[in-house]
């Protein structure tokens, strides 16, 4: 029977963490951002754990920062060591109380003020014993914790492709941008509506980096759209939203977010054709990880909340 490999002492959770964001990063520069360290400190740990495993983990003088063939086995063991390690801390850490029932999920704001909280309601009602924690943020925040173990899940739309490495996505459904206004915004009343009325307007714009940025600025220059008067980048939905009462700004987001706003008629869409914006929403999880239970009854209230909202506006003949 062969004898089991020793582990290496020399290798800490620091090393795997640090190693875990430089790559999914691709830059030490934004592993420190991410990390709340210093740049040296992370090249540091990197090369000690290069050091430690007698091989190197990225390629030399490339940037960004690729992975060595080594680099990406590593990878793969490193993500889910790190995951594992972090629910038995998890399952021994909370003096025994529920553990079985508790779950993290990341929200996207395009699902965390319209499908998540009609889904995450059933399965209370269903499973009330669930305690479950709700974080919403950026997507590179979402997505790393996702890597690392901190959430089971995350539910919005999907990351660039780049990002969805070690990733799997489920499709639950497709949504496409909406140029969001006040209630009593001018360019309601136009008739026929104007795209290129658009441009007298105070812009908010999702920042660079953004889950759809790169979808609203493809959008803006296909209709040769230039702000005229002014732009603000938000991730904030509150002040997106009291902004636009106070002012004739559009909002350019996706429509899921301000789906109850629009019902209720705190604020409106523009009749603009925005079809070619559409893009897939659905529940991004690890390859590596098998999901909790509480995480897979919330996923499957999703599936039956998509499933109804398909059956209720398909046409009837």
């Amino acid at each position: 029977m062969p004898r089991p490999v020793p582990l290496n002492g020399r290798i800490k959770l620091r090393h795997l963490v640090c190693f875990l964001e430089v790559a999914r990063l691709k830059s030490v520069v934004k592993a420190a951002a991410l990390l709340g360290l210093s740049q040296p400190a992370i090249s540091k740990t990197v090369q000690e754990l290069e050091d430690a495993l007698g091989v190197s983990l990225f390629e030399q003088n490339r940037r960004p920062m690729m992975l060595t063939g080594p680099g990406e086995v590593f990878l793969r063991y490193a993500g889910s060591s790190v995951t594992a390690l972090r629910q038995g801390i998890s399952m021994v850490g909370r003096d025994g109380a529920n553990t079985d029932v508790a779950f993290s999920v990341g929200a996207l704001p395009t699902v965390s003020a319209h499908m998540l909280p009609r889904a995450l309601a059933q399965v209370m009602e269903r499973h009330g014993a669930m305690r479950p924690r709700v974080v919403t943020g950026p997507n590179d925040v979402l997505m790393s914790q996702l890597r690392l173990g901190d959430l089971d899940l995350v539910i919005g739309r999907m990351a660039d492709p780049e990002t969805m490495r070690g990733f799997a996505f489920e499709h639950l459904y497709s949504e496409r941008i909406a140029l969001v206004v006040g209630p009593h915004h001018p360019l309601l009343a136009s008739s026929p509506f104007d795209i290129a009325g658009v441009a007298r307007h105070q812009w908010l714009l999702p920042p660079p980096g953004s889950v759809i940025s790169s979808t609203v600025e493809r959008y803006l220059v296909a209709h040769a759209l230039e702000p005229a008067a002014g732009v603000i980048e938000t991730v904030s939905d509150a002040f997106a939203r009291n902004y636009l009462r106070l002012t004739d700004g559009i909002w350019f987001i996706s429509e899921g977010v301000v789906a109850e706003d629009v019902r209720t008629g705190w604020l409106s869409v523009l009749p603009a054709d925005t079809s070619d914006t559409f893009g897939p929403v659905g529940l991004t999880t690890r390859t590596d990880t098998a999901l909790p239970l509480p995480a897979q009854l919330l996923a499957a209230a999703l599936r039956e909340l998509v499933a109804q909202r398909a059956m209720d506006t398909a046409p009837h003949g």
